[in-house]
């Protein structure tokens, strides 16, 4: 009879005990599927959409699992009885210390956030950013990468290019090329225009239309400057940048154009007593 009612007495808390711990596997097993479930749903937002950053998109897919299964922790707990109040504080303040410890770390992550949902530039583009030159190879949320045409690779945090000026050199299809010629005072200014236009004219990769800006942009003390701003392709801007100079001082030596430099007459003054 003793032996029955202890079993009795046990009974009630041993089926609130099992209710909890299938309600807390259910809970886990809900929140799990949630978890996963709004992560894949975030993480698909940035693949439907080409001008969404796929990248931001993935990191707030995993902020909202771990978000979630935080909150699936809590209620586990809580079908055990445990005072979660103390836990979330303890959290709090443990989050609030490692947010000061990594304080640099959280910098680059807001601006890589920003970089990823403004997209001033892309994975391909040429870029100047923090003081650096090259192409851009990966873009995260901490650094962006780039590559320098001498093949050296380049991490710059991202903390350092947002709010700093950003030159993307990839941004529009069509790009002008600005350019400055010399000749000399003495030389004809419709020759030297022509010898520049046929230059320009006979480049596979200057643009017919728009078509090159060739002006006298300034009268120095030893030349007559041009202003000159062939067109093309983006792709092309460096090709045309580095190979115009050389085939127009060509172009001026055969057609007897001089471009001067710098220089200074002395006299000198035979002084006698």
């Amino acid at each position: 009879m003793i032996e029955n009612l202890d079993v009795n007495q046990y009974l009630p808390e041993a089926i609130a005990w099992a209710t909890n711990l299938l309600l807390a596997i259910v809970i886990l097993m809900i929140g799990i599927w949630l978890a996963n479930k709004a992560s894949r749903i975030i993480v698909n937002v940035g693949k439907k959409y080409d001008n969404l950053d796929d990248t931001l998109f993935r990191f707030f897919g995993s902020v909202a699992r771990y978000v979630v299964l935080a909150f699936v922790g809590i209620a586990v707990l809580n079908r055990f009885g445990v005072q979660t109040a103390s836990i979330v504080a303890l959290l709090g303040a443990a989050g609030l210390a490692i947010g000061l410890a990594l304080q640099g770390a959280m910098s680059n992550l807001a601006a890589g956030v920003m970089l990823l949902i403004f997209r001033p530039y892309k994975v391909g583009d040429f870029i100047n950013a923090a003081g650096r030159f090259g192409n851009v190879t990966e873009v995260d949320m901490f650094t962006t990468i780039l590559q320098t045409f001498d093949k050296q690779q380049i991490i710059i945090p991202n903390s350092q290019i947002w709010g700093e000026q950003i030159v993307n050199h990839s941004h529009y299809k069509l790009r002008g090329v600005d350019m400055h010629f010399g000749v000399a005072y003495n030389a004809n200014i419709d020759s030297a225009r022509a010898v520049i236009e046929k230059v320009l004219a006979d480049h596979p990769s200057v643009l017919k239309d728009p078509a090159p800006f060739i002006e006298v942009e300034t009268l120095n003390d030893s030349s007559v400057d041009f202003l000159v701003r062939p067109f093309c392709d983006g792709a092309d801007y460096f090709n045309v940048l580095y190979s115009v100079p050389e085939l127009v001082k060509k172009a001026l030596d055969e057609a007897n154009i001089e471009i001067p430099f710098p220089h200074r007459k002395v006299f000198l003054v035979n002084e006698t007593n």
